[in-house]
């Protein structure tokens, strides 16, 4: 942990007009708010090291969302996508009284920031987008603007979670041997080369809350491949294209400036990402796979550029900014790339 790093004050509690939010900061810290969104089985621990490395005229902030580090563990409703977390965090900017902010969200978190600028444009100066969730959700879809693989959204939400790695983060456990331990979890799909410093960021991983209201979620049978669908409740199925979908941001005013960050060597949103069912089904990973006309994988990050190509061509200013070799948590394994790219938009 750096000098900087012992400047945050961590662990401060705000009771909102929703839930009692858990989050960091600078301690005297003023200027330009930014809000930095965490994504799915983190906290906003991960967002330390750059909330120390932010230019002192911002004021980073770092919430943990529902369900997620010390933040109240509400259910997630997932009928609504990802807007139980979309108002939390803006009910989380009204009680700092912290006005129109920069928005910065990762992989779920970018999802988060996708919805809270969609539904309220005027209070986002800018968003970051770090190696986020499709605009059409995670899992069970095709082509470029996001069509279903099957109506009833087989193939995404909780049914795709492993259960070991379910068990493990239920019983706070590290895990050792399995591919499926939040250590190699971290060191495998988090990252690209594994991090110097990852206890802190697996205690984050351990602090998710797990149950069919939390993560990953209830699931339901299905007719079709792979045998299950998304439920109504949970994380996962807050995801799953069935509940979270936004296919019109172009049409939103104003249209603050987006910055799209991402890792080439992500694994986890990717066009063959290794979390996508019908990408593992063509690999022979996941039995069954009825075929690529049936069933293709999902092309996230051409579905994301073609969205963003949307807002940019209605007038938005999109830059994508892809670091080569990084992987799905680009802000800490190439830290001073990252940091110049976020600034460049904030400013």
């Amino acid at each position: 942990m750096s000098i900087e790093e012992r400047q945050i004050a961590a662990d401060r509690l705000i009771t909102t007009d929703r839930l009692t939010v858990n989050y960091a900061e600078i301690a005297g810290r003023t200027g330009e708010p930014v809000v930095l969104v965490h994504g799915n089985v983190s906290s906003g621990v991960f967002w330390h090291p750059t909330m120390a490395q932010l230019p002192a005229r911002y004021r980073p902030l770092a919430p943990d969302l529902r369900g997620f580090g010390g933040t109240e563990p509400l259910p997630v409703n997932a009928t609504r996508g990802l807007r139980d977390h979309s108002e939390d965090l803006l009910s989380f900017v009204r009680a700092l009284g912290l006005g129109p902010v920069h928005l910065v969200g990762w992989s779920m978190g970018g999802g988060v920031v996708l919805q809270l600028l969609r539904d309220r444009p005027e209070l986002v100066r800018s968003a970051t987008l770090v190696n986020p969730v499709s605009p059409y959700g995670f899992g069970g879809t095709h082509g470029p603007d996001g069509q279903l693989n099957s109506p009833d959204g087989a193939g995404s939400g909780a049914g795709g979670a492993a259960a070991e790695f379910v068990r493990l983060l239920r019983e706070g456990e590290t895990g050792a041997d399995s591919p499926f331990a939040p250590r190699t979890v971290l060191d495998t799909a988090y990252v690209s080369t594994p991090l110097a410093d990852p206890d802190r960021y697996l205690a984050a991983m351990l602090t998710t809350r797990t149950g069919d209201g939390h993560y990953p979620g209830d699931s339901r049978p299905s007719k079709n491949w792979p045998g299950f669908a998304p439920g109504d409740r949970g994380v996962l199925n807050s995801m799953a294209p069935v509940h979270f979908r936004i296919d019109d941001l172009e049409l939103i005013e104003p249209k603050p400036p987006v910055r799209w960050i991402r890792g080439t060597a992500d694994v986890i949103v990717s066009d063959t990402s290794l979390f996508d069912l019908a990408h593992l089904g063509a690999l022979g990973v996941v039995p069954g796979w009825p075929g690529a006309a049936e069933c293709p994988a999902q092309p996230m990050v051409t579905q994301t550029r073609t969205a963003l190509a949307r807002y940019a061509a209605a007038g938005g200013q999109v830059r994508e900014v892809a670091i080569e070799g990084a992987g799905h948590s680009v802000h800490l394994e190439r830290p001073t790339e990252f940091l110049a790219a976020l600034v460049e938009v904030l400013t």
